[in-house]
């Protein structure tokens, strides 16, 4: 797939395409099921960096970290900079339920999860957009598996804000 390329994401089934302002406004188009989403920065090309986010502190911890760290991880020539899951084969959470959360997080509220912190310290955080695939008959870790290891091979590295996996 072509992660730079919005007609290829949504030929893979990926739908929503909903910027943080727009979720943060009403979350109710997330879909209540498990699945794999991505997190797309329109202005890959010219991500600015804030000296300290709008993430929230999880159990104490302060989620941000120093710019050089954050330039350091970027994929320049990529938009997309998280892939994450919703869901397993015997849990309860959801695309809205994980990607609430995640928005919450954004709103410095302390919330139970610290992955993809860095996407809070971009300047432009708010015009970030996520969208979504659902994966009713699968695993979503073994989807999300497969994205992070085509990303891979086509940047050479994890996604910006994916700091496993």
């Amino acid at each position: 797939m072509n992660f730079n390329d919005r007609t290829e994401i949504e030929k893979n089934g990926f739908k929503g395409f909903k910027t943080v302002k727009e979720l943060w406004n009403d979350k109710n188009p997330i879909p209540k099921t498990k699945g794999v989403y991505l997190i797309i920065d329109p202005n890959f090309k010219k991500t600015e960096f804030l000296p300290t986010g709008v993430g929230g502190f999880f159990k104490g911890k302060d989620p941000n970290v120093s710019i050089p760290e954050l330039k350091s991880n970027l994929i320049t020539n990529s938009q997309v900079v998280y892939i994450g899951k919703a869901g397993s084969p015997t849990g309860q959470a959801t695309l809205n339920s994980r990607l609430g959360q995640y928005l919450r997080f954004g709103q410095t509220k302390n919330v139970g999860h610290w992955g993809g912190r860095y996407i809070w310290q971009i300047k432009k955080h708010s015009d970030l957009i996520f969208c979504w695939k659902l994966t009713p008959n699968d695993d979503p870790r073994e989807i999300e598996k497969q994205l992070l290891s085509q990303y891979i091979k086509n940047f050479g590295n994890r996604p910006f804000a994916n700091l496993t996996g």
